[in-house]
Formats: C-alpha cells, structure tokens, sequence
C-alpha cells in the first residue's frame, strides 16, 4: 500500500478531527473492505468498455458508506475517470428535479489533475484533440478557414458520440465557447461554461452569444449530461463514475418530494445502460432500501434492484453491495494504520504510549460506551484516538494508557435508532406503495 504525500496525509487527519471522512487519501488506512473494492473495480473495467451501470452501496449507520464512495472516487480517478461526488440534501439539492442534480455533479465535476469544476478543463482537452485531428489530416492551422474547420468537427464530433440525442444548444454552447476563446473573450467563455455546468445566473447578454434563452431544465438535464459524458470520454478519459451519497435523506423528505425523488432513481435506473461509460453509484441505509417509505414501496425499482441474501451469503455482484458493520479487530486495524501514517515529532513515543495494549483498551472502552455496539461507533472512535495521538504528540509526559478518559459523543437520531435494532422511517404513517411518475 502506497503511503500518502505529507499534504493528503495532513487532510487525512485534520478531517478526522473534525469527525469527517477525508476527501483524499483514505486509500491508505482502508482495511477489511477487499471484497467491496474488487466489486467496485469489475463496475469500473464494465464503464470502461463502453458499458453503462448503476451500483448502490448498502449498509447501516458507521458501516462507511461515505468511506466506501470516496474511496471509489479515488479508485476511478487513479484509473483514468471523471468523477463527481455529490451528497442528497433536502435544502440545497432537491433530488426530484435532475436540474438541481445536474447542477451539483457539474459543480463537483473532478479528475485527477483538477478536483474540482473540471469541466473547463476537459472542454480545452476535448477541443484540442479535434484541432489536432484536424491537422493530421493535413489542415493547415495557420489558414484562415482554420477556425471554421474545428467548429465544424465539434458540430459533427458531438452529433455522432451523442447519437443526435444532445439538444442542439448544447453544441451551439460548445462551439460559442471555443469561439470566445480563440478570440481571447476568456471572462464570456467561462460564464458559458457555468451555464453547461446548470447556473442559472449567466447574463442574458452573455447567452445570446451563443444564441441560447433561459436555462437547463429538468426535462432536458439527462440529455445535457449525455453529451457531456461524450465530451469527457472524447478528451480520453475512461469515462464517468456519479456518486450519490446519503440516499437515505430522501426519507425525511414530505411524501410529494420523497415521491418523486424515488422515481428519479427509477428512471436514472432505467437509463443508465444507454449512458456508455457512465458509472451511477449510490449510498443508501437498509431502511431506505427495505422500508415501504423507501425502494421497497416503488414496486418497479425494488424488483429490479431488491437486495437478495441466502442465509449469511451474499453476492457482491447484485445491485446492491452490502457493507460489513465495523467489528472489534477491524476498528483496531484501522487505529494502527493511522498510528503510522501520523505525522509524530517523536515516531517511537508516539508508537509507545499509542500501543497496541492502548489502542485495544481504546477500543473496548468506546464500545461500552455504546452499549457494546461497535457497528455504530467508528466516526466517534476516530475522532477520540486521533485526539489521542495529537495529545502525545504534543506533551511528552502525556501517557494515553495513565490518563485517558472517555465519553460517548451525541448519536444522531438515526444512530439511536440503530443501536436499539429500530429502522429509521418518517415520523407520518405509511402512505401505500409510491405511485410510478415521470419528474423530469
């Protein structure tokens, strides 16, 4: 396992103070997950030969769902895709409407060479390379006519990957950006690119540049997102993986919106076979799959993607990839594993005082603490022994083993849930299956 560079392992670490999975990173301290990450892998090698799936990650609060998905991000990036990351929210995404979603995963749009809003980026590389195409063929690009060319082939280029399923202000978008560009106009070239990536804030001005009105809307963002892929695959990446974490948020969601949102997943579902190359990967508690709040109440998504166990053994190769919950041994692995990637002024105290005898009373003490449930605790038990290493770092009197103390951290409602065995529904009364609608 490759060790992390001082700047990911500082992320790392200061993250986890914080009680937050690390955006970077996390490949290093991922332990007792073998079996998911190969399954991950296969999805990535089907995306890569021109295969368009879905995945959804399914396991109880503090299994690391959230782990998992950035770990997977990082896998897909390491091997050459784009990625996107982007988390269900009942305040700033509403997941009934692929606009607002669309909007998200072009924001959160990311590669390996640029994390974050890398659709300019792979607008230059997907341009360049129809430039080049060009001159291989034996244009001249000094010539006049140069221009006029390139405009052409990303008028054709775009038609052909898509299909002619692009809507025509997505090409007349492309082309008005490259046009800018080569006239310098970098400022209006780059609101177009917000405008693509779904804001709703470009000026009128600025859009009639390109000979476009208003903005992307629901009905039309999945065949925006088409010729994006299209873009991202022709700039020679392998393709795109979409994380939606924290499917569950959907649940407290009103019964209208809750509705909805599910039958999105139903037609990104239905869809994701046409998109080439395109990986949708969602996270999701075993009460938003099972209950009739949830998968379980829209008959024609649970069919397709129901969760199918014989007695303890599962497939990793159905829909849904079922995470273990934490157990004692594994959250001592972890603890170990982070002992040595800590950044110690003094490496053998640090191995000393934070011991293997220490970090096992650690663990028998947090799990305790928690009613002798270790499923529920790992974002708590990081959080405390990360302080510990910092508190020996910086006091070489402090002995952990002498002096530690602990207290349970405040669960959230729906840990309090798990650690009584009680599934995590909508406080209304059950409303009957979810009717079957087209939101966008």
């Amino acid at each position: 396992m490759d060790n992390p560079n001082q700047r990911d392992v500082e992320h790392i670490f200061e993250s986890l103070r914080k009680g937050l999975v690390p955006e970077r990173g996390v490949e290093a301290f991922a332990q007792g997950i073998d079996r998911q990450r190969k399954e991950i892998e296969r999805q990535l090698e089907l995306a890569a030969s021109g295969e368009g799936t879905i995945k959804f990650l399914r396991g109880g609060y503090g299994c690391g769902k959230t782990f998992m998905a950035r770990l997977t991000i990082l896998d897909a990036q390491a091997q050459g895709f784009a990625t996107s990351f982007v988390v269900v929210s009942d305040n700033d995404l509403h997941f009934h409407r692929f606009d607002d979603v669309y909007r998200k995963v072009m924001t959160e749009l990311g590669t390996a060479e640029c994390h974050r809003g890398a659709l300019g980026d792979i607008l230059d590389r997907f341009i360049a390379k129809q430039e080049n195409a060009l001159i291989e063929l034996g244009n001249d690009p000094d010539a006049d006519d140069f221009d006029g060319k390139v405009r052409e082939r990303l008028k054709t280029s775009l038609a052909t990957a898509t299909e002619g399923k692009a809507p025509p202000d997505f090409t007349r978008v492309v082309q008005a950006i490259f046009d800018l560009k080569q006239k310098g106009e970098i400022h209006e070239a780059g609101a177009l690119i917000s405008w693509l990536c779904g804001s709703t804030n470009v000026a009128a001005a600025t859009k009639k540049l390109a000979g476009i009105k208003g903005e992307i809307g629901g009905t039309d963002a999945l065949s925006y997102l088409r010729g994006v892929l299209e873009i991202i695959k022709a700039a020679d990446y392998h393709g795109l993986v979409i994380v939606i974490d924290e499917a569950e948020t959907i649940l407290r969601m009103r019964k209208d919106s809750r509705h909805k949102s599910l039958n999105g997943i139903r037609q990104i579902a239905d869809a994701a076979s046409s998109y080439h190359g395109l990986l949708w990967v969602f996270t999701g508690t075993p009460d938003f799959f099972d209950s009739r709040q949830g998968v379980a109440g829209l008959a024609p998504l649970h069919e397709r993607i129901a969760f199918m166990k014989q007695g303890n053994r599962t497939s990793p190769r159905q829909p849904q990839l079922e995470l273990i919950p934490f157990d004692a041994a594994r959250l001592r692995a972890v603890a170990k594993r982070l002992r040595d990637l800590y950044p110690a002024r003094d490496l053998e105290r640090l191995a000393a005082r934070a011991s293997d005898d220490f970090i096992a009373s650690l663990v028998d003490d947090v799990t305790a603490g928690f009613k002798g449930d270790v499923g529920v605790v790992p974002r708590q038990f990081l959080r405390a022994f990360v302080n510990q290493l910092d508190l020996v770092d910086d006091d070489p009197e402090y002995d952990p083993m002498a002096e530690y103390g602990f207290k349970p951290a405040e669960l959230k409602p729906e840990e309090e849930l798990a650690l009584k065995g009680q599934p995590f529904v909508p406080a209304e009364p059950d409303d009957g299956p979810v009717p079957v609608e087209e939101v966008f």
